[in-house]
């Protein structure tokens, strides 16, 4: 039985990419060699890291708009490291909103000044701040536009002069908005678009090539433009899967299609947590992630009758983060409608129970 995968990441991946995928493992394009065994020099490997690279800038909107999407590897986490490495001169800024955002403020911090306009962090991050002032001369500001761990997201993002870097890894490709706002969006494909190994960035050019410092090739964005995300061999296998889920999504009906589905799993979820009293939902109801839910349960003696049903029905991947506890239930794009009425019913039924 197919389990209802509710996981943070590596996440759920839509059934019929994963079928294409386990075919091309075997035989890709007829080539009677492995999608793993051919070079990634070769036309056919090209072809899919274009064909990546050009749904991306479609999807998002950014087509001719002096944006380039690269395939990196490293996860968000050496992006935390690249931001800082290829952006920052003097001073920027950063809304601490959870974990990463806290990681990304360590790396940068090597580099120059770091002003934390705001953050949430008095409240273990269960919300959004507002209200901060973003001071001028800013090299970037930095922020995070969905919080897995914590199960906040920004709804509206600031006006500032400065460059705006986000880090998307958990929401990128849910829902629509201006993404011409923001001048490089970096996620982990593991969140929402593929499996672990790759990373998506995409950045306008123009902000490049203004700090001081020499960059070492690997690490400086304008050498993977110019070799098409091809300057090392690329994570092959995350690259062609996260193509066919892009495909698959413009397929869909692209990301206003997949939004409307999004917040029809959000408001059904988030409304068994409001009404059912033998559940507190965690973040702060105005900042709460479409994409990833975190709620307690009000009793912690009712704990092993809720994991036991929840096995029972074949959920997977509940638990919360080890740092916040309860439980997340991650509802990303592949995530059906179904698996989370599942849920809602087993959470009814433990009301019932009493």
């Amino acid at each position: 039985m197919k389990k209802h995968n509710f996981s943070a990441g590596p996440c759920i991946l839509p059934q019929e990419v994963l079928k294409k995928a386990s075919e091309a493992v075997v035989d890709f394009n007829g080539l009677g060699l492995s999608l793993v065994e051919i070079s990634h020099r070769s036309k056919e490997f090209v072809e899919v890291m274009e064909t990546a690279r050009s749904l991306v800038l479609e999807l998002l909107g950014l087509q001719d708009q002096g944006y380039q999407a690269l395939f990196l590897q490293g996860g968000a986490s050496t992006q935390f490291l690249m931001v800082a490495y290829n952006l920052l001169e003097k001073k920027a800024g950063y809304l601490n909103t959870g974990t990463w955002s806290d990681k990304a403020i360590k790396e940068a911090k090597l580099f120059g000044e770091i002003i934390e306009v705001g953050s949430s962090k008095d409240e273990k991050f269960n919300y959004i701040p507002k209200g901060y002032t973003i001071p001028d001369g800013l090299d970037f500001l930095h922020l995070t536009s969905n919080n897995t761990i914590f199960g906040t997201q920004m709804k509206k993002f600031p006006k500032t002069n400065a460059p705006i870097v986000c880090d998307m890894s958990s929401d990128i490709f849910s829902r629509e908005m201006d993404f011409s706002q923001f001048d490089m969006i970096y996620a982990g494909a593991q969140k929402n678009m593929g499996p672990a190994g790759t990373t998506l960035v995409v950045i306008k050019e123009d902000i490049l090539g203004k700090v001081s410092r020499q960059i070492p090739s690997m690490l400086d964005y304008k050498v993977h433009i110019g070799k098409d995300s091809m300057f090392n061999t690329p994570a092959v296998f995350p690259v062609y899967v996260s193509m066919l889920t892009l495909q698959w999504l413009k397929n869909l009906g692209g990301i206003s299609a997949i939004e409307e589905i999004n917040e029809k799993k959000a408001q059904l979820l988030y409304s068994e947590i409001d009404l059912n009293p033998v559940f507190n939902g965690f973040a702060n109801k105005e900042d709460r992630s479409i994409m990833n839910a975190t709620f307690n349960l009000a009793e912690d003696g009712l704990k092993e009758s809720f994991d036991s049903m929840l096995r029972d029905a074949g959920i997977n991947g509940l638990n919360g983060h080890r740092s916040v506890g309860g439980y997340r239930a991650s509802m990303y794009n592949a995530l059906s409608l179904e698996s989370v009425g599942v849920l809602v019913d087993i959470m009814s039924e433990m009301e019932r129970k009493g």
